[in-house]
């Protein structure tokens, strides 16, 4: 007998709670990633009422610098949480793609059915970043445990030097390049020719908006205040083109003129962000009203190795210009059918190369009264697995806002030359 066929359902998007997002070793120094994980989780199950067995089908989660405590980090903040400990959880990690990647898995089994309803999100803490072994003391101290006699493990302990003793500091590097994102994001920048003045424009706007949004009141259901910090701390509400511009560059300084700085590069950032997924029966059940449905999906990778390196146009954070034009081909739509635009701001660079590769793959030009209304990145800070599910929550509300049917396109980069994108849209 053949199996019964399964229908699709729409996703619904009801909401989402974080913790504003903070600069690393600031107020969150001493916060690990389960308790701001638990924070932002907390303040949804308040706000939604999910307390009670069966609420919530299943939590899913992840952080990309992670602890060997955190090796659990799902679950564990799923029992330290108001959320009910009877309730599934699981990691998941595709470096600053991770909060969408989750908020995919999570819609994946709502829209089959599985579940009826699912919490996404993520956390990260540079602050609290793991320091691992010397890999020189640690392969002494596995000799010494391994030798058979005392006279054996001293003989391995008696190769110790003092050198052993400094531990292995985590690196915003690719494995593959020894490149840091910033130096791969400058190699973009010039490989698309992307001006100083247009990356400072863009990260002026971006703390403009965001500010403009916390004035209105915009983020008062979705940011739940923590540890002394009731909004995003890397906010400048005072930003301008004019200030930016007297910041010096910190990367691509081996280059001739180069464009990139602290003001318009993302800083190290500590925080958390969860989004309530769920099916339209459940949310019609509890008297909702969905924000809006997660329709479409697509992840890329591109070969930032060979193309980086050699000064190409596919650069580590440019697999999004792949993703896009094959999520739109497969559902019949074009960047014009769109009425607003989330591109996650690691680097103003990299969000203008990124408009100007669909241009250039024939998708046309972005309204940039469109694109980041609320701010993004670049103004909220960027803790990397939390930034999906922060975007996500946010082009939900912005599009609950509008009274007429609309449609947003959802674009993150990833470390590992990997883009995540999607679409949501108000009925």
């Amino acid at each position: 007998m053949s199996p019964q066929k399964m229908s699709v359902r729409r996703v619904a998007v009801v909401g989402g709670a974080r913790i504003p997002f903070a600069r690393s070793d600031g107020p969150y120094a001493t916060a690990s990633n389960q308790q701001m994980l638990t924070a932002a989780l907390d303040g949804l199950v308040e706000r939604y009422g999910l307390q009670e067995p069966g609420a919530v089908g299943e939590f899913v989660a992840g952080a990309v610098l992670k602890h060997s405590r955190d090796f659990n980090l799902a679950r564990e903040t799923v029992l330290g949480s108001r959320l009910h400990p009877t309730t599934p959880a699981y990691d998941i990690q595709q470096a600053c793609g991770t909060g969408l990647q989750a908020v995919i898995a999570a819609a994946n089994k709502i829209a089959l059915g599985q579940n009826e309803s699912a919490v996404a999100g993520g956390a990260d803490t540079a602050s609290d970043a793991p320091l691992g072994v010397n890999d020189t003391l640690r392969r002494i101290l596995l000799e010494a445990r391994r030798a058979k006699s005392p006279g054996g493990r001293v003989k391995a302990l008696a190769k110790l030097r003092p050198a052993h003793l400094v531990p292995d500091v985590p690196r915003n590097a690719e494995p593959r390049t020894g490149l840091s994102m910033g130096e791969h994001a400058a190699v973009t920048a010039r490989a698309w020719g992307i001006r100083r003045e247009a990356q400072d424009e863009l990260a002026a706007a971006s703390h403009q908006r965001l500010a403009a949004a916390y004035e209105r009141g915009f983020f008062q259901d979705l940011v739940v205040p923590f540890r002394g910090l009731a909004r995003d701390q890397n906010l400048r509400p005072g930003s301008t083109v004019e200030k930016l511009a007297s910041l010096k560059p910190v990367f691509g300084l081996g280059h001739p003129d180069p464009t990139m700085t602290a003001g318009n590069s993302t800083p190290l950032t500590d925080g958390a962000a969860t989004v309530l997924l769920a099916s339209e029966e459940w949310t019609h059940d509890r008297g909702l009203e969905p924000l809006a449905y997660l329709t479409a999906y697509e992840t890329a990778a591109v070969d930032f190795v060979g193309g980086d390196v050699a000064d190409g146009e596919d650069g580590l954070l440019m697999a999004p210009a792949y993703a896009v034009p094959r999520m739109l081909e497969r559902v019949g739509l074009g960047l014009a059918d769109f009425d607003l635009f989330e591109i996650h701001e690691a680097f103003a660079s990299q969000v203008l190369a990124t408009l100007a590769a669909w241009e250039k793959r024939g998708l046309g030009a972005v309204d940039r009264a469109r694109l980041n209304v609320a701010g993004s990145s670049l103004a909220t800070g960027h803790p990397f697995a939390a930034t999906g599910a922060r975007i996500v929550a946010t082009l939900a509300k912005l599009l609950a806002e509008r009274d007429a049917p609309a449609r947003g396109l959802i674009s993150v980069c990833a470390a590992g030359g990997q883009g995540v994108t999607a679409i949501l849209e108000r009925a």
